[in-house]
């Protein structure tokens, strides 16, 4: 075995799951911008963005996809105990964290973004409001999901034979 020139063992290939309080970070985050955008565009542009249904529908299609691979990934390394090519281990995991991480700031973002129009007696202000809730719902979909594809990667490690 080499040694890294930093003179520090390797970790030994080991990943922590994704932490809740990542998580709760980025919800933190999109909670303040999508409250912000809001007043911000209504300054600028005379008018805030109107949501459409496309957005939390594009939101669950993504969670279905992400929800279908961590079934998959689930059933052929836990259930028949086949092992994933690395490739695709790696690329499960990158796509398990990021839509993790970015399902958590989606849903904090159009979560704000809803409760900005709570007491808004504009036209479109329970519409919008509405929406943004299915959007935000759609978003935590996805961090669930993108999680359960996290825990679905885990392999037994030699030391947990016993």
């Amino acid at each position: 075995m080499t040694s890294d020139p930093s003179g520090e063992e390797p970790s030994g290939g080991h990943l922590r799951p994704t932490s809740a309080g990542a998580l709760t970070a980025f919800v933190v985050v999109g909670l303040v911008g999508g409250w912000l955008i809001h007043p911000i565009t209504e300054r600028t542009r005379g008018s805030a963005p109107v949501v459409t249904w496309t957005q939390p529908l594009a939101l669950f299609l993504g969670a279905a996809i992400v929800g279908a691979t961590a079934w998959v990934t689930w059933r052929t390394v836990q259930v028949r105990h086949e092992r994933l090519e690395p490739r695709r281990a790696v690329n499960r995991l990158l796509l398990a964290r990021s839509c993790a991480y970015v399902g958590a700031l989606v849903a904090g973002g159009y979560a704000g973004y809803a409760v900005s129009w709570l007491g808004v007696g504009a036209e479109l202000a329970d519409q919008r409001a509405w929406r943004s809730l299915a959007a935000a719902v759609a978003g935590v979909a996805i961090t669930i999901t993108a999680v359960l594809l996290e825990r679905a990667c885990r392999v037994r490690s030699d030391d947990d034979t016993t």
